[in-house]
């Protein structure tokens, strides 16, 4: 899978995912993982932040209402980009970069980094990694949702025959690399990882893990989202919250 292709599929989705986050229910996000990456987050007064994979800006304009000084959002896909341009406050910035590459950005300039949903998009997640940490300052936190490793190993589930799920298929585990999903009528790509590798990942970058989170519902949240109930029985997301030293 070459870049070009990755990022031809993400601009033959971008409109529609557009019009699903500002007119949509878009449940998985402020169903679940809304809630859990605003906490991770805490108090953003005053933050310089980096968000890497910023889509059409919604979290990065969550942050600026949260009192932020300045949210940089980054994204290959320049519908994306032009999208989130559209709604932008002037705290906010939005430029179309590679995530995997942050060489216009000098050491040590960010008090907070996001990644919401992006990891499980990079070819080289490794290379954030390392970006973010050179651009954090000391002390730094980098909240990153992901794909569940679980769920990214195959997302299936099996079913009777009357298509109830009985439960979900865990295989092809420790077979690393591409996977291929539709998402609102596209097929994309993104990338399958054992958990070991991020997390010896995030250690060796040198960043310290302080929390790891498996996004479930309350019973509050599931009568608001029915549609959500298999997060119930499953961990479909994963949070990690890390820090520099």
């Amino acid at each position: 899978m070459n870049d070009e292709k990755l990022r031809q599929e993400w601009m033959e989705l971008a409109p529609r995912w557009v019009k699903e986050v500002r007119e949509g229910r878009n449940s998985p996000r402020k169903g679940i993982l809304d809630p859990v990456m605003l906490e991770a987050c805490g108090d953003v007064e005053g933050l310089s932040i980096l968000d890497c994979g910023c889509g059409e800006g919604r979290f990065c304009r969550m942050l600026v209402e949260r009192g932020a000084k300045y949210v940089l959002g980054l994204d290959l896909c320049e519908l994306m980009i032009e999208a989130a341009q559209e709604l932008q406050s002037g705290r906010d910035e939005y430029r179309v970069q590679d995530v995997q590459v942050l060489d216009f950005l000098e050491d040590e300039t960010f008090d907070l980094a996001v990644s919401y949903l992006n990891q499980c998009d990079l070819p080289d997640f490794k290379a954030n990694n390392r970006e973010v940490f050179r651009v954090l300052k000391r002390g730094g936190r980098f909240i990153i949702a992901n794909l569940h490793p679980m769920k990214s190993a195959t997302g299936k589930w099996l079913r009777n025959e009357a298509g109830e799920k009985l439960h979900a298929i865990l295989d092809n585990y420790f077979d690393e690399g591409e996977r291929h999903w539709a998402m609102l009528g596209v097929m994309f790509t993104n990338f399958h990882r054992t958990l070991s590798t991020y997390i010896n990942d995030f250690i060796e970058t040198g960043f310290l893990i302080k929390r790891i989170i498996e996004p479930t519902l309350s019973v509050d949240r599931l009568e608001e989202y029915p549609e959500l109930d298999d997060e119930l029985r499953v961990p479909n997301f994963i949070v990690y919250i890390l820090e520099k030293p």
